[in-house]
């Protein structure tokens, strides 16, 4: 059984400037599963940024404004969005606290699959 306690997870600064804890990643732990599981906290914004494959942001704490390519929306604990492969995007905290959220990227994160943009969109 693999129990993983976010408490005892390192985290890094991510490319696109979000704090990540990487809590299940198929590459680094014996786990049979197609895709990665991080949680990311964004203290004002991250930096605009591409994936290669799909990806889904939970909410978990906080509140933000969510940009993908030309369309934005705001987003609040609970709401879950969808960001396609290839998509322009970044998130805003637009919230007196941390914004915090769970990232599933599918297939697994991979470096080379993200390429961060020096400026917005």
């Amino acid at each position: 059984m693999l129990v993983r306690k976010l408490c005892e997870i390192a985290s890094f600064v991510a490319g696109d400037g979000s704090i990540l804890r990487e809590i299940i990643h198929p590459d680094k732990q014996a786990v049979r599963l197609g895709y990665s599981l991080a949680w990311a906290t964004v203290q004002k914004e991250t930096l605009p940024h591409t994936l290669k494959h799909g990806e889904v942001y939970h909410i978990i704490k906080g509140q933000g404004r969510m940009h993908i390519n030309n369309e934005v929306r705001e987003v609040v604990a609970t709401d879950t969005v969808y960001i396609p492969p290839g998509a322009i995007q970044y998130i805003e905290n637009t919230g007196e606290t941390e914004l915090e959220f769970l990232c599933i990227v599918d297939p697994a994160w991979q470096p080379e699959i993200e390429s961060v943009h020096k400026g917005r969109q």
